[in-house]
């Protein structure tokens, strides 16, 4: 499972801050960030971000609608726990055809 420390800050693209993004298994993505312009950048505390299908997702139980901020980095591994824990995304016909016999056949 990928925690807060097998993340790898750069510098933001945007010139303030930093990011860092990690890919799951199950296709979803998360991003962290700490500027002074993010929530709780100020504190030293970092925001996150859940991405899906390359896009911010907002409609999951980490993001609530929203991008999640205050966090301490084990607030951080929390959350990215939750996101390794979300379904699947099934993005080739072969898988979905692998997952379906599997459900139909029990085995």
């Amino acid at each position: 499972m990928k925690t807060f420390k097998d993340l790898v800050f750069k510098p933001h693209p945007m010139g303030a801050g930093i990011i860092a993004r990690q890919e799951f298994a199950n296709g979803y993505e998360v991003t962290v960030v700490k500027s002074e312009y993010t929530y709780g950048g100020k504190q030293g505390l970092y925001e996150l971000a859940v991405w899906k299908d390359g896009k911010i997702h907002y409609d999951n139980s980490v993001a609530n609608g929203d991008v999640v901020g205050y966090l301490r980095p084990e607030d951080v591994t929390d959350a990215m726990a939750v996101v390794q824990k979300f379904e699947k995304i099934i993005t080739e016909d072969s898988d979905f055809m692998y997952n379906w016999i599997k459900d139909k056949s029990g085995k």
